[in-house]
């Protein structure tokens, strides 16, 4: 291993040693050998670049698909005193120009660049005449038609082949299965690539899903839960988004709305917001969040289920990406996947959408496996394992098993004796014997069914009828406004003829971060959460004062460390992790202090 690499890593970046394949990736990108790195969010992917990039002559240039994610590493660079720069829209011709001269004269060793820009024929010509010690392809898994977020410029990048056919390529990216994988080295030409696969796992991250009831009221209950916790929402829709954002903010939660609906300004002004703490949540569609290196996000809500196991992967990703414990809640139901299903249809290219139709069926696997939802997310992606995580809901809270075949003879009578010419919230209506004027325009509180569910809650029925579907006893046809239908299925039930066996409705169940400390990550979390919000704190005070992210001056794992280690000078807090030279220099000695007001507070 290069001692030089070494010595980027532990005095600039303040890390005392390389984790899983940070080495192996650094090594052959060194030796000038193209590189394959498919590593999970949080892992450290963009080391693997700027290491060399940092160590070797010259300059890297890294293609990055988003405006945040270039302005977000070009912060984070600065604040380590490394020369980065980026080009993309938000530049004029005059600034654009000044950098390239700055690369022309070795001013600056990170340059970042949008795919579309750097396949500009004057622009690479420009390039060619100072060729760069390294290209590096930023969240890879756009090149792939078969990916879940293709992207047309990104398959184009084979062509940098021609223009620089001596310089290292490495593609990195979070999420890629086997056939992704296989077309980003095809289509980006890679010679021989060094390939790095590591785990898929996140063993912080606790995955928690809930049945979809009063989606409203579960996100504020769980956000009440983690009061004071950077989170992200994600929904389908930008309706959606607005209407989340609006009842969060007029029940006095922090958060704002992103989607590509938004004026650019607007967009711009929530995520500078967000990442600045400034607000707690950010009520997003998938337009937000790629590549956004926010640390310190404790949860991430789904209140809509993704079209893929890629997509969720990601987005989950996002959170506790800083190795601290953090959850992935989300909330499912039926008719969501029906909407999605729907909307793939409208894709008019059928090869695209029977490839996102598969992916949505794995997904919706994982939605409804009674099984460690882990070891589901694992398995898709290549990494077989069969022990159980015991950090899913799955794990801590198995459904429990009933015979559950009165329930559904009780639902099963409902749907028939109504014409199964209704849905779901109309047959918990006369299951409970609700007095709506529908009910009794159709006279439907004079059957015997009516009221014969009374004894349970609205949400309860949900559940069963929904076991119902999923068991295949009950269909909803979307040709007909959704109404349930009985299949062959139902009969021998209905006859008495088999028992049925049911999961006990679980309503408004989460498993809280900490509530078993055996169950919990493996990560130590043991720390003095007193003095941690004493050391946030002076990091929003330095913040603001330099006007960058509080990430940017030291993320939670590193205000963790200084918890644990209680540093009392400048050689003790070295060793704290994430703190390298020039960020003691900058802010090691307002830590210090604080640090040692607290300890000496009862002196």
């Amino acid at each position: 291993m290069s001692s030089s690499a070494l010595s980027v890593l532990q005095n600039v970046f303040g890390y005392p040693s390389f984790r899983k394949g940070q080495q192996e990736v650094i090594e052959a990108v060194l030796n000038g050998q193209d590189s394959l790195a498919i590593m999970p969010t949080g892992s450290g992917k963009s080391l693997c670049y700027q290491i060399p990039a940092i160590a070797l002559p010259g300059y890297a240039i890294v293609i990055s698909p988003l405006i945040a994610l270039m302005q977000d590493q070009v912060a984070q660079l600065d604040s380590l005193g490394i020369a980065s720069a980026f080009i993309n829209s938000t530049l004029d011709y005059q600034q654009q120009n000044d950098i390239l001269t700055q690369l022309q004269y070795n001013q600056i060793k990170i340059l970042y660049v949008a795919p579309e820009k750097l396949l500009q024929p004057h622009f690479l010509s420009q390039l060619e005449q100072f060729p760069p010690n390294l290209i590096a392809i930023d969240e890879a898994h756009c090149v792939s038609q078969w990916g879940h977020d293709f992207r047309p410029d990104y398959a184009q990048l084979g062509q940098l082949r021609n223009s620089f056919s001596r310089t290292p390529f490495i593609a990195l990216t979070a999420t890629a299965d086997i056939a992704t994988r296989k077309d980003i080295i095809d289509l980006l030409k890679l010679n021989q690539a060094f390939e790095f696969i590591g785990s898929f796992d996140r063993p912080n991250i606790r995955y928690i899903q809930q049945e979809k009831f009063k989606p409203l009221q579960q996100v504020e209950q769980y956000i009440k839960r983690n009061t004071g916790q950077c989170g992200i929402i994600y929904c389908t829709s930008r309706k959606r988004v607005e209407e989340v954002a609006d009842y969060l903010t007029r029940h006095n939660f922090k958060a704002m709305a992103y989607h590509a609906g938004l004026d650019v300004s607007l967009r711009s002004h929530a995520q500078t917001e967000w990442l600045k703490d400034n607000i707690q949540i950010m009520v997003a569609t998938v337009a937000f969040g790629m590549g956004i290196n926010k640390p310190d996000v404790r949860f991430v809500i789904h209140y809509d289920i993704p079209r893929s196991i890629e997509s969720f992967y990601q987005e989950t990703g996002r959170a506790g990406r800083d190795g601290l414990p953090s959850e992935a809640l989300m909330l499912y139901e039926f008719s969501d996947a029906d909407r999605i299903r729907w909307m793939i249809n409208q894709n008019e290219h059928y090869q695209r959408a029977e490839v996102e139709h598969h992916k949505f069926n794995s997904m919706t696997a994982l939605a409804e496996s009674e099984t460690c939802r882990r070891l589901v997310l694992l398995n898709y992606f290549g990494e077989n394992k069969d022990t159980n995580c015991g950090n899913c809901d799955i794990c801590l809270n198995p459904p429990t098993r009933y015979i559950g075949t009165t329930d559904a003879q009780k639902v099963l009578s409902c749907v028939y004796r109504t014409g199964q010419s209704s849905g779901f919230n109309y047959v918990i209506e006369v299951l409970r014997g609700a007095k709506t004027q529908r009910v009794r325009d159709l006279q439907h509180n004079e059957l015997s069914v009516y009221g014969i569910g009374k004894d349970k809650s609205q949400e309860y029925w949900l559940s069963i009828l929904r076991q119902l579907v999923h068991r295949g006893l009950l269909v909803i046809d979307i040709t007909n406004n959704g109404h349930l239908k009985l299949t062959e299925l139902a009969r021998p039930v209905l006859r008495n003829q088999v028992e049925l066996e049911l999961a006990e409705p679980q309503i408004n169940v989460t498993a809280e971060i900490g509530k078993d400390s055996k169950k919990s990550s493996p990560h130590n979390v043991n720390y003095d959460k007193r003095l941690f919000e004493r050391l946030r704190k002076t990091r929003k005070t330095i913040a603001d004062e330099y006007d960058v992210p509080p990430y940017i001056i030291f993320n939670d794992a590193s205000l963790v460390d200084m918890c644990n280690k209680a540093p009392e000078n400048k050689q003790q807090m070295m060793k704290v992790s994430g703190v390298g030279k020039r960020k003691f220099d900058k802010y090691g000695d307002r830590f210090l202090a604080e640090i040692k007001a607290y300890l000496n507070r009862f002196d």
